[in-house]
């Protein structure tokens, strides 16, 4: 997932399972101080886990939000839960953030993707 506008839009490229995705459900508060920051340093910091595969994110108009994060085994998504940073996030986004969250963990046991070959654009027939 990225948040610059100009990189393409792709999902988390399928992997070989067993793998483990961590499904992060949220509905945002009013207030949003100090989030976009905190949220950036997430995705930077959750990157340096050793297993961590990727992260989708998608966010409805009425404010429902869903990030999947992809982790290769158990050990990886431990070592997540418990970073001291992102538990003093987890912690803000409770008393501040969300009015509502669901988190589900689960193991992948099968995966595969498709993407669309691109289809070269040449002079049209007129």
């Amino acid at each position: 997932m990225s948040n610059h506008p100009e990189a393409p839009v792709t999902p988390v490229e399928a992997f070989e399972p067993p793998y483990y995705v961590a499904v992060f459900t949220t509905v945002r508060a009013q207030d949003q101080s100090g989030y976009s920051e905190t949220n950036a340093r997430m995705e930077d910091l959750v990157k340096d886990v050793p297993g961590f595969l990727g992260m989708d994110h998608a966010q409805t108009p009425g404010g429902l939000g869903i990030t999947v994060g992809y982790f290769r085994d158990a050990d990886a998504l431990t070592e997540w839960r418990s970073n001291t940073e992102h538990r003093a996030a987890q912690k803000r986004g409770r008393s501040e953030w969300y009015q509502s969250y669901t988190l589900h963990v689960a193991k992948v046991e099968r995966s595969h993707g498709f993407m669309r070959a691109e289809v070269p654009q040449g002079p049209t027939a007129g």
